[in-house]
């Protein structure tokens, strides 16, 4: 297990430093496996595609170690996401204006939308009512980070998840 780890984090390695250099779109597997000196079965043989060793960066770099925390509030679960995707922004910028089926937007929604239910689901008891706060919610954090992320210059993390705060509080939000 050791050495697949090794694997994957010399290949994460080479797309951090090819997406540094180039669109991610003009990135190849290829392109990828030739930085690190490794074969594009050694690729494959971890990773679906360059989408999946995107997504499985997010996963390693944060998930594993959010998911070991406890938020008492969906704010303090998203202060910790932007605060890291305001720290690797020059990466994030690529991953979130990539496009298709394995897009790290729709990763991100896979994790997004499930802390949010955890949130929300003690508040609101119909199904119907749920799936469509959930969906809203999703959908316009997602939107707001990926717009916030990819202005030139975007406001720190705390200032931000404070915009957001005052925002939902004037309507009659959290």
């Amino acid at each position: 297990m050791a050495d697949s780890n090794i694997t994957k984090r010399a290949l994460a390695a080479a797309l951090r430093e090819l997406m540094e250099e180039k669109p991610f779109e003009k990135i190849s597997v290829g392109d990828i496996c030739e930085r690190c000196d490794m074969n594009r079965k050694s690729f494959y043989y971890h990773f679906r595609d360059k989408y999946d060793l995107v997504n499985w960066i997010y996963d390693i770099e944060f998930i594993a170690g959010v998911s070991k925390k406890e938020y008492p509030a969906a704010w303090d679960l998203l202060q910790d996401v932007c605060t890291y995707l305001y720290e690797n922004r020059l990466f994030y910028r690529k991953a979130l204006q990539m496009e298709g089926q394995n897009s790290f937007s729709e990763h991100f929604r896979e994790y997004l939308q499930p802390a949010l239910h955890t949130y929300l689901e003690g508040d609101i008891r119909d199904k119907e009512t749920l799936e469509f706060y959930l969906t809203f919610f999703t959908d316009a954090y997602l939107c707001a980070i990926e717009r916030w992320l990819l202005k030139r210059e975007p406001e720190p993390p705390g200032q931000f998840i404070d915009r957001m705060q005052s925002c939902m509080r004037s309507f009659g939000g959290e």
